[in-house]
């Protein structure tokens, strides 16, 4: 399983803040995914070890809506990872995954031969000169 698709996103409360003090973290995960898979992710996506991972699963559940209509939420899986060796993490960072790379912008190719076309005018000594905009009247 790739990692990308393992981790989903980190999991941001109160609860989790504390936590990260004790360098455990915890995010939702995909609920195929195994401790291995896990640790694997966390190493390629944020460059870090995991000692420990736990996994939790939290249960769906139902609530009432009016006119006897209910809404179901899905059950999800959390994992919590304990790093080692006192290791810090930043969750807005990935370590080693370049999306920029892969992605292609669209639009004109910006070219250098602009620049070129003025160096050869200083080179001849030609003067490049701008003329003044010409303001219109209103008479």
């Amino acid at each position: 399983m790739k990692a990308l698709n393992v981790i989903r996103k980190p999991v941001v409360t109160e609860k989790t803040a504390i936590m990260e003090e004790k360098q455990v973290y915890s995010f939702w995960i995909n609920p195929a995914a195994t401790k291995i898979d896990v640790k694997m992710a966390m190493k390629e996506l944020y460059g870090v070890d995991a000692a420990k991972v736990r996994m939790v699963k939290a249960s769906a559940k139902v609530r009432k809506l009016r006119k006897g209509t209910f809404n179901k939420r899905q059950g999800r899986l959390k994992a919590y990872i304990t790093l080692r060796g006192g290791a810090k993490l930043d969750l807005n960072k990935f370590g080693k995954v370049e999306k920029e790379s892969k992605i292609k912008l669209a639009g004109p190719k910006v070219t250098a031969k602009a620049p070129a076309k003025k160096a050869k005018a200083e080179k001849s000594g030609e003067k490049t000169e701008k003329k003044p905009a010409k303001s219109k009247s209103t008479k």
